[in-house]
């Protein structure tokens, strides 16, 4: 069984969210954590949080969620996150979280 979390963003710099993917995708294998699926949307005809808009939408999996929270909480993910996420990406919603 797996872990797995669908993401909403609002992507505003897509040249600096592609540097920050490429950045993060080998400390993402080192936990075992790839993407699924991914889509650049472009309507949100309904959401819960009204104040997020959503532009992109993907799954990330990984082996389990012990992995998944030593990722997102890795020192080396954390520098990759501050140096391009923070500026490329204006919102961040975790539509869902399950075990696959």
């Amino acid at each position: 069984m797996s872990y797995e979390l669908l993401v909403g963003l609002n992507v505003i710099n897509d040249r600096r969210y592609q540097e920050y993917r490429t950045a993060m995708k080998p400390i993402l294998s080192q936990f075992g954590g790839r993407f699924g699926y991914d889509f650049k949307v472009s309507e949100v005809l309904q959401s819960e949080i009204e104040s997020n808009d959503i532009n992109r939408v993907f799954t990330i999996n990984f082996p389990n969620q012990t992995n998944m929270e030593a990722f997102f909480s890795d020192a080396e993910y954390l520098n990759v996150k501050t140096r391009y996420f923070e500026s490329s990406v204006k919102s961040t919603t975790i539509i869902s979280s399950y075990e696959k």
